[in-house]
């Protein structure tokens, strides 16, 4: 069983930065960052494989940053030059086996941190 355990979300002016944490425990081979904005579907933000190569969705790159601290099993997000439309509930997710931008890869999820970029 793996529990993850997200932390660092809140509101911030536009242009801004802020960075995400998810604590993870257990083996995993894949880890991402999703958001879930008021009604619009969950997207997919950023992963990383176990042998730290990264990839992130268009709307995000050169923007925010993936990468763990093997040592510590925690996930990060940085997160920089925040858009009003980064506003979202964002999620940790974990996968044992495969790696991709689909939601249904991911074994496991964190229970959402929430980011507001004000204009």
């Amino acid at each position: 069983q793996v529990h993850l355990v997200e932390s660092g979300g809140g509101s911030v002016q536009a242009g801004g930065s802020l960075r995400l944490s998810c604590a993870a425990s257990g083996y995993i081979y894949c880890m991402g960052w999703f958001r879930q904005a008021p009604g619009k579907e969950r997207e997919w933000v950023a992963s990383i494989i176990s042998d730290s190569s990264t990839s992130y969705a268009d709307s995000v790159k050169g923007r925010f940053t993936i990468s763990k601290d093997n040592a510590k099993n925690t996930l990060y997000l940085q997160m920089s030059s925040l858009k009003p439309e980064d506003t979202a509930m964002y999620y940790c997710a974990a996968s044992w086996l495969k790696c991709g931008i689909l939601a249904e890869i991911y074994n496991y999820w964190g229970q959402g941190t929430q980011v507001t970029v004000s204009s």
